[in-house]
């Protein structure tokens, strides 16, 4: 079985973690945002794709946990990028870079949920808001050690038995591609986002993405794919415009 959840793991991915420059820092002094005028609420759709031939997946050694070995009958597989249909390019992260000004958003109360199934953490990216409840569950039938190795926001690592409780947590600072370890399954990895801003998306296999609801203005929106490769695009938008772009990552890029 193919995970595509599992990237370049043994790769010294450290080295891939970036602080939240792109998002900006608000702090609890600024106003809270206001309300978007649904007449004049704009939106960015688009699709994320990848041009050339993708990295060839390569093995996962699983052999020192029976458990994920018996999880995964078909060998699993680590893959660098992971496209659907005519390149359309999964686990980018498209977000608006500046344009919002100053201000603060309410965060969601609904938990992002990040699983381990088949000794992989499920989704490979993901992205909360800062204050968003985030929750970590074993779906799997052995022990995880779940490490969260952030930078500027609490680090934390916990054991997690089969059948137990989910992780909770928050951020409490904006943050980009925060590692998220196993310390007992040394290739399970996934990035978690943390924006103090609602206008992101994390495409899927189908490489879409959409933004919506924002103030009529000019935007620079970026996108972001492991291992910390970004493309930038300046996008302005008129009350009620909805506009459609593409980001195209290449080898190397």
């Amino acid at each position: 079985m193919k995970i595509p959840a599992q990237r370049a793991a043994l790769a010294g991915a450290l080295g891939l973690i970036f602080a939240a420059g792109g998002c900006g820092t608000r702090t609890s002094n600024e106003p809270l945002a206001p309300p978007v005028d649904p007449a004049t609420a704009a939106s960015i759709t688009g699709t994320v794709t990848f041009a050339g031939t993708p990295p060839a997946p390569r093995p996962i050694d699983m052999s020192a946990s029976a458990a994920c070995v018996k999880a995964n009958p078909i060998p699993a597989m680590v893959s660098d990028v992971i496209t659907g249909a005519n390149g359309a390019l999964a686990d980018a992260v498209v977000y608006v870079k500046s344009g919002l000004g100053h201000y603060r958003y309410p965060a969601p109360q609904t938990a992002v949920v990040l699983d381990q199934k088949n000794c992989a953490y499920t989704p490979h990216v993901l992205a909360v808001m800062v204050d968003q409840p985030f929750s970590v569950a074993n779906g799997d039938p052995t022990m995880h050690n779940v490490h969260v190795m952030a930078r500027h926001n609490r680090q934390w690592s916990s054991s997690q038995p089969v059948a137990s409780a989910p992780l909770k947590s928050t951020f409490e600072r904006p943050e980009f591609a925060i590692p998220v370890l196993c310390n007992i399954h040394p290739w399970m990895r996934a990035y978690v986002f943390a924006f103090d801003q609602p206008y992101f998306a994390v495409t899927g296999t189908d490489g879409a993405f959409t933004i919506k609801n924002l103030p009529p203005g000019t935007y620079t929106i970026e996108a972001w794919h492991e291992p910390r490769q970004t493309l930038d695009q300046t996008v302005t938008l008129a009350p009620n415009e909805s506009k459609t772009i593409t980001f195209t990552f290449r080898p190397g890029s």
